[in-house]
């Protein structure tokens, strides 16, 4: 039984799903989004989140741990440069899945993941306000 085995085996061995998803999320944080299956985009966005949270704090032992997930240094310092600062104040919810739809030749469902603009997320308005200002009104 697989209670509490949370991670999926996507039918590879360790080692390629390791060097798969590093693959991915060097294409991820290059480009700020990717197109793929729906089961990996899943795992690509926990992996992808840990990573910029770990990268908003920016110490050695941070870079260290995130440049043995993602292989690219270029993309390492983009990542503790560029995009970490930007959700400094958010907590978690870095990342957006959109779904596309089914792929032409085996029917496998697509989705697009993409960076969160910190816009986004600042400008939505909290969920109890609404009530509040129903209950002023009155």
């Amino acid at each position: 039984m697989r209670h509490l085995n949370r991670i999926k085996k996507f039918n590879r061995t360790r080692a390629h799903k390791k060097a798969m998803f590093s693959n991915m999320m060097v294409s991820f944080f290059q480009n700020g989004k990717i197109k793929t299956t729906t089961a990996k985009v899943k795992e690509l966005r926990r992996l992808s989140e840990k990573i910029i949270t770990r990268a908003k704090e920016n110490t050695l032992h941070n870079k260290r741990i995130v440049l043995s997930k993602v292989k690219d240094r270029d993309i390492v310092a983009k990542l503790f440069d560029e995009i970490a600062p930007r959700y400094q104040n958010i907590n978690g919810g870095y990342t957006r899945i959109i779904k596309l739809g089914s792929r032409m030749g085996d029917g496998a469902e697509l989705s697009l993941i993409e960076l969160v603009n910190v816009e986004d997320k600042t400008q939505s308005k909290p969920k109890g306000k609404k009530k509040e200002a129903v209950k002023e009104e009155k």
